[in-house]
């Protein structure tokens, strides 16, 4: 008799053709779920026979009640090596296994600077205008060369971040609370005094910090209104480093010229919420992993991570 592993979160509805199964379909039963599951008793009951769950980034969390609903379930696989809504202990606490896999960062730094590009030349605006046969040219954009770019955080992403600003012609500062200026200096980037000077200073600002105890509401309403009254703020990493009623309150009022948000606190971001409407807003649903390639990786290392399960090894394990 065969296991039963589930997908979940599969809106593209691609899992079980972007890779190649089928080293493992003869001991493993696989159902795919593209419907977001809001419900916890609903998710229970479609995965409650699921030895296996692969679950794509932070879509769905899994905590110490649903863990508890979970008895037959024994590895549970995220795509990335990281994802801050698994409780990690909770699964070691009742027996599960947890794995990742690699995830590129080349994906959301293309899509930061999608969302920059498209915010500077009001792309979205003028594309709808020449769609509905519109004004032929009704705004002027903004230049990259020549302006700042405050990045908030310079690992992977923030570093390719910064060199791709560079050769768009743009000064570069950045600033977190462990970077040095031995690092800033690596990339040719100067190194803010204090998150203050970085927002002040900057015409964009974009976020490539890890979301934690530490960063989370990093950027409050006071800081907000530190930046200046044509800035640019561009979150691609999570919304939780951003305090969202502050953010609100600050489009609302026009205190930055707008947003560009691929991040929200609630997934899929609600019907009715003024992220999706506002006029200096530009929101992408959550897109900066999703590439082929990435997609390829995440489900290809699912495999083998079950392949391993199924031996008896656990590989590339989180607990």
């Amino acid at each position: 008799m065969r296991i039963r592993c589930a997908i979940l979160d599969d809106y593209q509805q691609v899992a079980l053709k972007i890779a190649d199964w089928s080293a493992i379909t003869k001991k493993v039963e696989i159902v795919s779920f593209s419907q977001h599951f809001n419900d916890e008793n609903e998710l229970v009951e479609s995965i409650r026979d699921a030895e296996i769950v692969i679950v794509m980034r932070e879509r769905t969390p899994f905590g110490v009640t649903l863990f508890e609903k979970l008895p037959k379930l024994k590895l549970l696989i995220t795509s990335g090596m990281r994802n801050a809504s698994i409780d990690l202990v909770a699964a070691s606490a009742h027996g599960v296994a947890v794995c990742g896999t690699a995830s590129s960062s080349e994906p959301p730094t293309e899509l930061t600077w999608a969302l920059i590009l498209n915010l500077a030349r009001q792309i979205r605006k003028e594309n709808d205008s020449l769609r509905n046969n519109g004004l032929w040219q009704s705004t002027i954009g903004t230049d990259l060369y020549g302006k700042r770019l405050g990045i908030l955080g310079l690992g992977k992403i923030g570093g390719r971040m910064a060199t791709i600003a560079k050769a768009f012609g743009m000064d570069v500062i950045a600033w977190s609370q462990n970077l040095t200026k031995e690092q800033t200096d690596k990339l040719g980037v100067q190194l803010a005094s204090s998150k203050e000077e970085l927002l002040k200073t900057s015409d964009y600002v974009t976020i490539h910090l890890v979301l934690s105890d530490r960063t989370r509401g990093l950027i409050s309403e006071k800081d907000l209104q530190h930046m200046k009254g044509s800035a640019y703020l561009v979150n691609t990493s999570r919304s939780g480093i951003v305090d969202q009623q502050a953010l609100l309150k600050a489009l609302h009022e026009n205190w930055i010229a707008g947003a560009g948000l691929d991040v929200f606190d609630i997934e899929p971001l609600p019907t009715n919420h003024p992220f999706r409407t506002l006029p200096n807003v530009l929101a992408t649903p959550h897109l900066g992993y999703v590439t082929g390639k990435n997609y390829t990786t995440y489900f290809r290392e699912a495999i083998e991570d079950i392949e391993g399960y199924l031996d008896g090894q656990v590989i590339r394990s989180l607990n």
